[in-house]
């Protein structure tokens, strides 16, 4: 029965990866003469028949031998498909030899193993219109410029020496980079979502994916459309609130990264900021019209190696004055610092503070530090939004953002 099993799940991938090549074929998207349902169905049984007939046999060998085969039958049938239409596509010949091997992969009992991989092979293949769209979005110096930087990484970062230099050892050049490297690759996925979403969409859709890139940007955007744009105003004044409310997930998400303890400390009093935002950015959505003319939202690639060298320098610079600041004067030093940073940015401060919670800080200082820096940054956003988007956008937005801080100060105070 176990033996029946095993086959039964491998006719599934095969019948499930069949169906989307199948699809894809009657929609034009491959070749009309593609295998489907049965050639699929057919090729994952034979790859479990073939790991059954090696097994039984004792010699293993057998299945590379038919893996082989197939792949030269395979071969020769796209040779003979290109000849005639000249298309060198091959994907349906890869995913046939992945179905051979998911086949025999679910005879030899990983059944777990193949099924996970099968799901993932048919969503791969189905996302081509939105993987082709996404690379056509991404210009070269895009690419360029993120190879750059993952080369250095992976190439300087454990070069890096490990420990502390300087006054009070507070730089740590291994540390350092590694905080570039997290931020960057977090503020990329808001920004390679924005590119796959296009420049012009759902406002909404454009501020939460902006708001993880960077929600400043995302305020300064809005808020020059929002002057010119008068009726767009209230659903404009949402994306900016909602941007905003995607900050505090995106510290919290920092501070689990680096420091641990500190995840406790923050977590209600940032959820009940981002609840307080996330709310009236409904009822302005709701209230605002569809949005259907909303602009583009411009944000500068995080992965350029000119940013992340500035912000490395903006994080050992916060380092070192942390440590000094709090030297000479004590837990206020690090409060002004805190305050002073989050004028501009609070992802430089909110990792410095993380990584010196515990050890340099006190867990309750730096949590405290962390949230200083969040609230003067969402208010600092409020005001932006008053004197580039005129009343219109800035008193809805500056209205959210004073009641998220107010409601950060009482669940700070009484939770």
């Amino acid at each position: 029965m176990d033996v029946f099993v095993r086959f039964g799940v491998a006719l599934a991938v095969g019948l499930m990866i069949g169906l989307e090549r199948g699809w894809s074929g009657q929609q034009g998207e491959e070749h009309a003469n593609v295998g489907g349902l049965r050639t699929f169905g057919l090729m994952s049984l034979l790859g479990a028949l073939w790991s059954l007939l090696a097994t039984a046999l004792d010699h293993s060998a057998l299945l590379g031998f038919g893996f082989l085969a197939l792949a030269g039958l395979l071969t020769t049938a796209h040779v003979l498909q290109v000849r005639e239409d000249h298309d060198l596509g091959v994907t349906t010949t890869v995913a046939s030899l992945v179905t051979f091997a998911l086949g025999a992969l679910a005879m030899s009992g990983e059944l777990v193993v193949a099924s996970a991989v099968a799901v993932i092979t048919t969503v791969l293949l189905g996302l081509k219109p939105t993987l082709h769209g996404l690379v056509e979005r991404i210009e070269r110096r895009e690419i360029h410029a993120a190879f750059k930087l993952l080369l250095i990484s992976v190439v300087m970062l454990p070069a890096l020496p490990n420990r502390g230099f300087g006054p009070g050892e507070a730089l740590n050049p291994y540390a350092i980079w590694w905080l570039v490297v997290l931020i960057a690759t977090i503020s990329f996925a808001g920004y390679l979502a924005v590119k796959l979403a296009g420049p012009r969409v759902g406002v909404a859709l454009t501020s939460l994916f902006g708001g993880l890139a960077s929600s400043t940007a995302v305020t300064l955007s809005f808020s020059r459309l929002g002057r010119a744009n008068p009726g767009m105003a209230r659903i404009l004044a949402a994306g900016i609130v909602f941007s905003s409310a995607i900050m505090f997930p995106r510290v919290l998400v920092e501070v689990s990264l680096v420091g641990r303890p500190l995840v406790s400390e923050l977590a209600t009093t940032l959820a009940v900021m981002m609840v307080i935002c996330i709310l009236p950015g409904l009822l302005l959505l709701r209230s605002g019209g569809s949005g259907g003319e909303e602009g583009e939202l411009k944000l500068r690639n995080p992965f350029e190696l000119g940013t992340a060298l500035k912000f490395g320098a903006l994080i050992a610079s916060i380092m070192l004055l942390a440590s000094t600041l709090h030297d000479e004067f004590g837990d206020r030093g690090i409060y002004i610092l805190a305050a002073i940073s989050g004028l501009t940015d609070v992802d430089a401060i909110t990792l410095s503070l993380s990584r010196m919670a515990g050890d340099e800080l006190e867990l309750t200082v730096a949590r405290n530090g962390i949230l200083l820096a969040v609230m003067v940054n969402t208010l600092t956003k409020g005001t932006l939004a008053m004197i580039l988007g005129g009343v219109r956008v800035g008193v809805r937005v500056l209205s959210a953002l004073l009641v998220a801080i107010a409601g950060g100060a009482a669940a700070l105070y009484y939770l």
